[in-house]
């Protein structure tokens, strides 16, 4: 048949030791592609942190009593089960789907020309860590939702957030090295304004940990900590976070600096100020689960934000080789 490609023995050998050197020898795709894959991941990230919330929130965090069955007797949920087996084993297999969405990043990164070995570490990095965290998540169900194992749960996934957010960056720019758009001073500041994000982040699991939404309509142990003492505390630093963004604001007004780092942090702070105007209701309203499931979402647009704001602090101009055009096939020998 005319227009069928005649793969070879070596072709099929080829493709079984090395399926991505396969692929990207046969494929190159669009830049925007490679972001687009790099998009999809992130989305992917901050998808599966809410619905993990949605699991919490309504009580069916032991919905599958065990892991990695969901019963001793059955891979999947049982009509037994109800409504929350349902919505865990739900969860569970979106893990599948933001797999697929981080090996799509890695296959369009990987068959991107030139080869961009940072991009292709990314993707990587992002499987090992949903790798980790699904067991991790096995082991919150096994120990019976102990409230430390889901803040390192949690913790985690902002790591994995962090990660897919620099890819989806780094797919947008050239590999030539780092130029830093403004002083020293002004880097420092952001990484001050980093480091308390993410003790913010960390108090608020310890929120979580200590709060009455244990996750299981069963009597599950919380964190020995007064809760009200926490949530303040979360609050204090949330207000530090404000306060440095917005002067981080100001200085890069101040120095004229290009418009990026400005935008990314006007950005951060409009996010924040919705964050804190939820985080209140939520507080005086004895925690109605719609509004901290929206809360644990604008944790994870806070921390995107963060990122980008530090990430916007230097460029990577398109060098000369990163300009699209032909390129030569890479080798299907393994390395």
């Amino acid at each position: 048949m005319d227009g069928v490609p005649n793969v070879t023995r070596a072709d099929a050998t080829a493709a079984v030791r090395n399926p991505l050197a396969f692929i990207a020898a046969r494929w190159t795709p669009d830049p925007r592609t490679v972001r687009r894959a790099a998009l999809a991941a992130l989305v992917m990230a901050v998808v599966i942190v809410v619905t993990g919330g949605a699991v919490r929130l309504t009580g069916s965090g032991l919905g599958c009593p065990t892991w990695p069955k969901c019963t001793d007797d059955s891979l999947t949920t049982t009509r037994e089960m109800g409504l929350h087996g349902i919505i865990e084993f739900g969860n569970r297999l979106l893990t599948y789907v933001l797999c697929a969405a981080v090996g799509w990043a890695i296959v369009a990164a990987r068959s991107q020309k030139p080869y961009r070995r940072d991009l292709v570490r990314l993707g990587w990095l992002q499987f090992w860590v949903v790798m980790g965290n699904a067991v991790l998540g096995g082991i919150v169900v096994l120990v019976g939702l102990n409230p430390y194992t889901v803040a390192a749960h949690f913790m985690l996934s902002t790591a994995l957030i962090a990660v897919a957010t620099v890819m989806w960056q780094r797919a947008g720019e050239g590999d030539a090295a780092p130029r830093p758009l403004v002083g020293a001073a002004v880097r420092q500041l952001v990484w001050v304004l980093v480091a308390v994000c993410v003790l913010l982040i960390a108090v608020g699991t310890v929120v979580t940990g200590a709060g009455p939404h244990a996750g299981d309509s069963s009597e599950v142990a919380r964190m020995p900590l007064d809760w009200e003492m926490v949530s303040k505390l979360h609050a204090v630093l949330a207000w530090i976070v404000v306060t440095l963004t917005f002067a981080l604001w100001f200085v890069l007004r101040a120095v004229d600096a290009p418009p990026g780092p400005s935008a990314r942090t006007r950005d951060l702070f409009v996010i924040l100020l919705l964050q804190g105007v939820v985080g209140y209701v939520q507080f005086f309203t004895d925690l109605p689960e719609v509004l901290v499931g929206l809360h644990m979402l604008g944790s994870c647009l806070v921390w995107i934000a963060t990122v980008r704001v530090l990430l916007a602090l230097r460029e990577r101009p398109l060098a000369e080789a990163d300009a699209p055009g032909p390129a030569e096939e890479p080798s299907l020998t393994p390395a």
